[in-house]
């Protein structure tokens, strides 16, 4: 299936945190946290400002993002869980 998000929307997948940390310990599953971080899947064609003029997106599909941690709608697709959001959700794009 296919998603093409509207507007100023994107289709982020959530990248996995770390399975343990520096010192060795190992994290269970119920005392992780959702991760804030991400892929962009896919994007809308940018906002429309108040003179119909259309605002183009900052972030592109592929692009790795920091975004708010109660940020967006989660969504199922095909088994993989997914976020939809606002493009000002996102807080950073992850260069490198």
């Amino acid at each position: 299936m296919q998603l093409k998000p509207l507007h100023d929307r994107i289709l982020v997948k959530r990248l996995e945190e770390e399975q343990v940390t520096k010192g060795g310990i190992i994290i269970p599953d119920s005392a992780k946290e959702k991760p804030i971080k991400g892929e962009v899947v896919a994007v809308g064609q940018g906002k429309t400002a108040d003179d119909g003029k259309l605002i183009p997106m900052n972030v592109k599909k592929g692009d790795k993002v920091i975004f708010n941690k109660y940020a967006g709608t989660e969504i199922k697709i095909e088994g993989e869980e997914f976020l939809i959001m606002r493009e000002d959700d996102v807080l950073a794009i992850i260069e490198g």
